[in-house]
Order: C-alpha cells, then structure tokens, then sequence
C-alpha cells in the first residue's frame, strides 16, 4: 500500500506540475496590431469608459453580406487608357448593378492608375477622398538636349511649394489663374539621349502635371510637354493596396452569377472604411449609435475610447466596438478635454455614413429625458422641451443645458448672482431712458391712426417725386436704346437690300455679256 502524502506535499506537487491552473492577473496582452481597418492598435486609444451593453445589431466590416458589403464599399481601380473617367464609373455601374457610383477625382482619358471608384453607400465619401492629396509619376519630353543635366534636378526642386498653374486650353474647368501646392518631387531617371525624364510628384488636389511640364521647360530654357501620367496613389489608396482592372471586375461578377462564390467579389472590393484608416478615432457605445445616424451630437456619456492628440475643430471618424464607420464629425473637445470633462459635446456630424436603425432607438431612456418628459406631460416643460417662465422648476432651468439650442451651462453661484446684479443695472437703465414695450406699442398705433405731420409729408413727398422722376429718366434711356437698335437694324436691312440688288444686277449683265458673245 503506497504511503498516503500529506497537504503540503500535494500542494506542491501541484504546483510543480503542468495541469495547475494560471492566475489571470498574468494572462498575455491582448495584441490588436493584426487586427482589420479601423480596429488595428485598438488598444492603444484612450479608454473613457469600459461600462457598455453590447448590441446585438451591426456586424464587422469584413463580414457583412455580400449584398450589404457591396454597397457599402469601394474598388480600387487601375483606369485604363482612352476612356474617360465618367465612362469607366457608368461602366462598373452596369457590371456591378449598383444605383450610385462616383470617383476620386477625374483623371484624363489617356492617363493611367488609381481611380478610387465608390459603390451606393460610400459615395458619401467621395468628397472627402477629392480633396485628399495625389501622387503621380510623369513622363517629361524635353524639346531640346540639356547642356547640364543637372539642372533637371534643381528645376524640380524650384518648382516645389505654392505654385501659380492655369489649366491646360483642354480642359473641363474654367481658365483661370490658381495656387496649387507640390509638397515634394523626386528625379527617378533621364534619358540624355532621347531627352526624356521620369519623375515622381505629390502634390496638393487639382494640380494640373500638364502645366507643371511645361513650367519645367520654360524653367530650363528648352521647352517641355507631358508624354505620358500614372497616378500612384489617391488620398488614401495607391497601386500597391489591392488595385485592380475593369476585368477583375467583371470576372468576379461573372464568377457570383454563374457559381456564387463571393470570394473573388470580396477580393475586388474593399468595405468603404478602407478609406478612414488615417482619420483619428472616436469609439462611441452602442447605444449611441443610432442617435449619431438621425443627426444628434455625441455627448460625453456616450464616448468609449478615443485618440490621442485630438484638436478642437478636427476632423474626426466615429467608430462602433465592432469597427463600422459611422460618421465623419468635427471634434468639439481636445484629447485633454475629454480626458477630464464630465458633460459637453464630443463631436458634431459633418457626414453620416452608417444608415439609419442598423441599431435600434436607445434615446429618451436616461434619467434625465424620463424627467424631461414627465415635465412635459405635467405641462412644466413646453411640447418641444423649452423652458415656461414661471412654470418651470427653477433647478432644472438653472442646471440643465439643451446642447441641441446651443445653451451655454449654468454660471456658479457667484456669477449667477453677478449676472442678476448686471441685468438689473441694465433694467434699470433701459427703464430710465426708454418707456416700456407696452407704451411704444401704444405710440405707434397711435402714429398710425393719426394724420403724418407736414414735415414728414414734405420729406415722404419729396422722396416720391425723386423716385418717380428717376423711374421716367430710367424709362426714356430704355426707349432711346430700343430706338437705336431698331434704327440700326434697318440700317442693316437696307445695305443687305441693296448688296442683293447690286449683286443681281451684276449677274444679269454677265448673262448678257455671255449671250453676246453666243
């Protein structure tokens, strides 16, 4: 019979063995920087709160049905050469069987690359990727060789920054001057002998690389135009982020209609918050959510997590738990602020994305809006929720503040007695030198019903004639113009009468010249 082993031996050997179970105090961290689009570093933002009730609404980007995916999403096309770029967005919209389509930025037919092409719901951010800034790679045509070739180089480096550009005599806006900006440029190889030039250029949207050719030959003194243009990137997006061709496109349409395999459909196109990944991040509960999609302010209560080094007047992407982008908004608040701040505006939306009810209605169930509806049901608040002087509660006009009104919060104690203190001087004043409302309205029924004094009728008068006179001095300038005109047109009439008739004239004597001679 084996020796039976005391409670410090067992322990022990517990402890020392594989199958004791681990304190959770030292479980690994959880690694966010594999994890997809707005989601990635997720645990780096700032945690507001971690007290929310997760929804059971709205599911990640990447797995969305097919159906919702594509119309909530975006192709990241290399356009072909010759078709214009309206062409290529109508022609995805018939393969793909969409309703909306719009694009980046226009690129002319002959120039090739990235042309981010936005799909029903995402269209809402196409705003927000035109102005976004371009990179390019051009091929310049030197009309004459160069004696240093160095000087191509410095040329590209002088033609960097704030920069005067009239569009090219083709093209789809109006000729006038304007200020683009080239924030780098780099020589990527020349061709001496055939006086050809490679460069690469980011600049700012709406630079015209046609001109800026051309500004490079005057530059060098030898003349220059464009012979071929390759976007490489557009705002967020460049060739090297899953691009792809008018045929993967409709291969992978072909291959979901004859076998369903989404696989290549997802493949092709990427949901729209591939485009919002460079925007700092608000992460609002779910709750919040649906109140944000029908327009209302994001308040502090509803604020999960959020980024570092916000500004105030930033432009900001608010962002479920699950990662759905919900809406483009203007932060009210800096990273500070709503570190510390326990009530206020968080951000105000500029662009809603998400559409409406994906979540359901959670407003109007805090404790707050329960008391401001019994208010309103008892007649203490007006039907939209304004103050009733001398009805309302005195506390709930003192503390609390509709951000919806734009009201600014209540003042202290102290102020508030300072601000009484001012409105009655101002009362005061105002009583001593001006007579009260009910009295003016008086004055001035009283000034309508009796007879003007004739002074005022001599001026009243006065004005009338000047009028009158002008409005005839303006009528017979009017009279002699049409005159004018009809005189001129007869004048012309005439002269074209007598050209005919000289003209028929000349004809006749050369038929009969001609039958003299018969």
């Amino acid at each position: 019979m084996a020796p039976s082993l005391t409670r410090e031996q067992v322990a022990s050997a517990q402890l020392e063995g594989d199958f004791a179970i681990k304190s959770e105090s030292k479980a690994p961290k959880l690694d966010t920087s594999q994890w997809p689009l707005l989601l990635k570093n997720y645990d780096k933002l700032l945690v507001r709160s971690s007290h929310f009730t997760p929804i059971p609404s709205g599911c990640s980007p990447l797995k969305r049905d097919i159906t919702t995916y594509i119309k909530s999403g975006v192709i990241n096309l290399d356009k072909p050469s010759n078709p214009s770029s309206h062409e290529v967005v109508a022609w995805l919209r018939r393969i793909l069987r969409v309703e909306k389509t719009g694009h980046s930025g226009t690129l002319d037919p002959k120039v090739t690359g990235c042309l981010i092409v936005c799909i029903d719901r995402a269209t809402r951010l196409v705003k927000s990727q035109q102005g976004a800034g371009k990179e390019y790679v051009c091929v310049l045509r030197l009309h004459a060789p160069l004696p240093n070739p160095a000087a191509l180089p410095r040329a590209l480096q002088t033609l960097t920054g704030a920069l005067f550009q009239r569009p090219p005599l083709i093209s789809a806006v109006k000729r006038q001057l304007r200020i683009r900006t080239i924030h780098e440029s780099n020589l990527l190889e020349f061709d001496e002998k055939r006086n050809l030039a490679v460069f690469w250029v980011s600049c700012e949207a709406g630079t015209y690389i046609r001109t800026l050719c051309v500004h490079l030959g005057l530059v060098l003194g030898v003349g220059g135009h464009m012979q071929e243009l390759r976007r490489v990137r557009s705002g967020a997006m460049s060739e090297n982020d899953d691009i792809v061709t008018m045929h993967d496109v409709m291969d992978a349409q072909w291959l979901y209609d004859n076998t369903r395999d989404e696989s290549y459909l997802r493949r092709v196109i990427r949901p729209l918050e591939c485009l919002m990944v460079g925007y700092k991040r608000i992460v609002v509960k779910d709750s919040a959510v649906n109140a944000v999609c029908y327009g209302a302010k994001l308040m502090i209560p509803g604020l999960l997590r959020y980024e570092a080094d916000i500004g105030v007047n930033e432009e900001v992407v608010l962002m479920t738990t699950k990662g759905e982008a919900i809406a483009l908004a203007i932060a009210q608040m800096s990273t500070v602020e709503l570190a510390t701040c326990d009530h206020g505006v968080v951000a105000k939306v500029k662009r809603c994305i998400m559409e409406r009810d994906t979540y359901p209605r959670r407003w109007g169930l805090g404790p707050v809006a329960l008391q401001k509806k019994k208010m309103v049901k008892d007649g203490k608040l007006g039907k939209h929720g304004e103050k009733i002087d001398g009805v309302t509660p005195a506390e709930w006009s003192r503390d609390y503040v509709d951000y919806n009104r734009d009201e600014q919060p209540a003042a202290g104690p102290s102020t508030t007695a300072a601000v009484q203190a001012q409105t009655v001087v101002v009362e005061t004043k105002a009583d001593e030198t001006s007579p009260s409302k009910t009295e003016e309205k008086e004055k001035k029924r009283k000034r309508k019903s009796e007879v003007p004094v004739v002074e005022n009728a001599d001026v009243s008068m006065a004005t009338v004639a000047d009028e009158d006179a002008e409005r005839a001095e303006r009528k017979k300038r009017k009279k002699e113009k049409k005159a004018a005109k009809e005189a001129a047109g007869a004048e012309t009439s005439e002269d074209e009468q007598t050209r005919r008739e000289r003209k028929k004239a000349k004809k006749e004597k050369a038929r009969a010249s001609l039958g003299g001679e018969s």
